[in-house]
């Protein structure tokens, strides 16, 4: 009974001490990480739009995000992509999109797939022509087949650094704030 106790106690310190900071939502001059619960990737090619989400209500809780099951693309073909980023665990939910892009200069959005799902290509740049990713193309190679495509936000990483324009990771530094991994097939 005294380890219950003890436990509750512990629990309830935490808690209390982790919802005790600073609100800065009111102030333009902090840039403080934002809550990223809801990650939303959208293609579309003619008349097919596909939907992709990743939803994270509990953030780093117990719970694991509820991700889009696998979706069909379409071998050989090019679809155009946007991502959204919110904060769903607020109601209203924040869109943090329109930051993210504010920000370009300090964001830059990375996408994984193996050559045998497709490659990407950035359409959209910071103010100083390098990319930021929220909106992209996504060219499927011709043959059918299965693969995940990873969308991963990293904040503040060297844009200047090899590849990292053209979608490397490796040399990228920064931090991760959002990382999703999505099942497609191409069939």
């Amino acid at each position: 009974m005294k380890n219950f106790k003890l436990i509750g106690i512990t629990l309830l310190t935490l808690i209390v001490f982790s919802s005790c900071s600073d609100d800065h939502s009111h102030d333009h001059g902090a840039n403080e990480e934002e809550l990223i619960t809801t990650v939303v990737t959208t293609l579309t090619s003619g008349n097919q739009t596909i939907t992709l989400t990743s939803k994270d209500l509990d953030g780093n809780g117990p719970n694991p995000p509820v991700v889009t099951p696998s979706v069909d693309l379409t071998p050989n073909t090019t679809y155009t992509g946007s991502v959204t980023f919110l904060n769903e665990s607020v109601s209203p939910a924040i869109d943090l999109t329109k930051e993210i892009k504010e920000e370009g200069e300090e964001h830059q959005l990375f996408f994984q797939a193996a050559p045998s799902i497709g490659s990407f290509t950035y359409t959209d740049t910071d103010a100083k022509g390098r990319p930021i990713g929220l909106a992209f193309t996504l060219r499927t190679a011709a043959s059918p087949t299965t693969g995940t495509i990873t969308v991963v936000l990293k904040h503040e990483p060297n844009k200047s650094a090899s590849g990292v324009a053209g979608g490397s990771m490796t040399n990228a530094g920064g931090a991760t704030d959002a990382s999703v991994t999505y099942n497609v097939v191409l069939k």
